[in-house]
């Protein structure tokens, strides 16, 4: 038995609560090196010595290159549970718990009388239903549609195209800013637009995006923002006037829930303007202002640089200096941003919040936001812009969802980039998803493009069949798919100013209907509980087969990323017949082309 190959982490993702009698347990085990693995549970609250375990046995959710997976589920009366493994190869086995490798049971028979060893094994203490991380259920069901403002509409069907500069006066009668600064006097600064993106253009266009099966819609920065993309907000409670005023914003809101949709917002409170109105009374006041810790490492004089290759005296974000970087953890600046949060909700009726470079946040400053955001909307969704591993930020007490690059990451090397072949890519995806407790990776939001990257159709170098096998994948992999503007359309771009380029309103694309059918088929046939495994194609490690599991059968997704047809009669049921097939471009006679899809429903009979 490879034993240093043993894993299991209590009060992790190896182990984690999904309600309040059920518990999932997790342990990973050298590849294929087990024949059998048994979890023994039991009520560690129990008035009885020993304590009377129940065996459950694991099932092996998955491999990759080096290890097995294996997990239980624990329904139970229990709710504080200790438990313990025996792990068996062939002849050789072992209980183990604490992380030891034993033959003998924490309970010892002294002369007559059992000496109770109940804290040796595994525990979970006791399950609190206040304390089982999870997601709103609606935002499991999400399908995601994220648009960049200035780039997207401007009427019905179209994008004028007009650059705009307004003028804006701060500070004399911002009625929310009082609530903090009770400052005197008014000064005035511009705000800018590209394209000529509209509040009022989204709302013309709504019916389009809802035809397509999306059911919420993630919009970059709103607020009032000296730039055209919006992330150097100068005042958190207005509409940037290039997109509109207030009313027409909720306006907005009113006709998405009127569709049955729900409608997320972009929060940038990492940094802000350096026309904001308390780093203003930084640069006029210097350390005579109230404002000053609200900021970090300031220099006085506190001066703007007017040269872009200067770097400024001040923190901000990367090296923008434009957007001075705020102290978060100033108890002051998380009240200011948690009345922020708590506007927005209450008066507009928003389903949640992106969350701008959340992991250069102070985290009692999320704590505090979680608690104002959950206050005013308990069903309010909290996503985190984390590129990263993200476990330490969904533990409850922070957000509820994270950007998942990562799946990006995978998919542009094995669709787009070809630098992986398949099997590495399903390791990588299975390692993704047990990174996180079932519940919360069921709410990650998936993704191939965003605002800050470039389109995915440019990395497969405007290959749309390759494309369309990562678009495939998204939609049909667990998780909250999200699509950005314009890839329906074909949107292609390497550099910023493309990959934020002009909704091409007039341009019709097969992708377009491809889109349209995947979300109907996610809709119809899957809930974000299916369980999903993949097939190991021995004959080909580029070709890709996701099982889902679901209420009334099995859903086969086939991706063929290899550089020739396959033939798929020998890895699927004989009784498959033509009305097995919910979608393909490149399925014939049971052969798959290169670099096709074929998605099979196989009811249960």
């Amino acid at each position: 038995m490879n034993k240093s190959a043993i894993l299991h982490i209590p009060l992790s993702q190896y182990a984690f609560a999904t309600g309040e009698h059920n518990l999932t347990i997790r342990i990973r085990t050298g590849k294929n090196d087990l024949t059998a693995c048994t979890l023994y549970y039991g009520d560690r609250a129990c008035n009885c010595t020993p304590v009377r375990f129940c065996p459950l046995p694991m099932k092996s959710i998955g491999e990759d290159n080096l290890y097995t997976y294996y997990e239980a589920n624990v329904e139970s009366d229990y709710n504080r549970i200790c438990y313990y493994f025996k792990l068996e190869k062939d002849e050789e086995w072992y209980y183990y718990y604490a992380d030891q490798f034993t033959h003998k049971l924490a309970d010892i028979k002294l002369d007559d009388h059992i000496i109770e060893g109940r804290s040796e094994y595994y525990q979970y203490p006791v399950i609190l239903r206040e304390e089982i991380p999870d997601v709103p259920e609606w935002f499991k069901n999400a399908i995601v549609y994220n648009i960049f403002p200035d780039s997207f509409a401007s009427a019905k069907r179209e994008l004028s195209g007009e650059s705009r500069v307004v003028e804006v006066e701060l500070g004399s009668n911002v009625q929310e800013l009082d609530k903090v600064s009770n400052r005197e006097g008014a000064y005035k600064t511009t705000c800018k637009s590209r394209l000529g993106g509209t509040i009022n253009g989204i709302r013309e266009n709504l019916d389009y995006i809802r035809n397509l099966g999306f059911t919420c819609i993630y919009l970059n920065p709103i607020f009032v923002a000296g730039e055209s993309h919006k992330y150097d907000i100068l005042d958190y409670f207005h509409i940037d006037p290039c997109f509109g005023t207030d009313e027409e914003f909720r306006c907005l809101v009113e006709e998405i829930h009127r569709r049955g949709m729900r409608i997320i917002i972009d929060g940038v409170f990492n940094h802000c303007s350096w026309y904001f109105f308390a780093f203003d009374d930084v640069v006029k006041n210097g350390e005579n202002s109230r404002y000053t810790d609200w900021f970090y490492d300031l220099t006085y004089p506190v001066i703007r640089p007017e040269d872009e290759k200067d770097l400024p005296s001040y923190a901000c974000f990367a090296y923008e200096r434009k957007m001075p970087k705020l102290n978060t953890s100033n108890q002051e600046v998380q009240e200011y941003f948690a009345s922020v949060c708590e506007y927005w909700l209450r008066e507009f009726k928003v389903d949640g919040w992106r969350l701008d470079v959340a992991n250069e946040v102070d985290r009692n400053f999320w704590r505090r936001f979680r608690q104002t955001a959950k206050k005013a909307n308990k069903e309010s969704v909290l996503i985190g812009e984390v590129w990263e591993d993200s476990s330490s930020w969904l533990k409850g007490d922070a957000f509820d969802s994270t950007m998942n690059y990562d799946f990006r990451k995978h998919c542009r090397e094995f669709f787009a980039l070809r630098e992986i072949d398949g099997r590495s890519f399903r390791e990588c995806m299975l390692q993704m998803y047990l990174r996180y407790p079932a519940n919360i990776a069921l709410g990650q939001l998936n993704l191939l493009d965003s605002h800050d990257v470039p389109r995915f159709l440019s990395l497969c170098q405007g290959d749309t069949s390759r494309y369309q096998l990562a678009l495939v994948f998204l939609l049909m992999f667990p998780g909250v798919p999200s699509i950005f503007y314009g890839d329906e359309k074909a949107i292609q771009g390497i550099a910023e100013s493309e990959y934020r380029s002009p909704m091409p309103w007039n341009k019709t694309e097969d992708i377009e209907s491809l889109v349209k059918e995947l979300i109907y088929i996610r809709k119809k046939y899957l809930k974000p509980s299916d369980a999903f495994s993949f097939r190991d194609i021995v004959e080909c490690d580029d070709v890709i087969c996701l099982e889902r599991i679901t209420d009334t059968g099995r859903i086969l997704v086939w991706l063929n990323g290899s550089k020739e047809s396959i033939c798929i009669s020998d890895s699927i049921s004989d009784f498959i017949s033509k009305e097995s097939v919910l979608l393909t471009n490149g399925y014939e006679r049971e052969e798959l082309y290169k670099n096709s899809f074929v998605i099979l429903f196989i009811p249960i009979i």
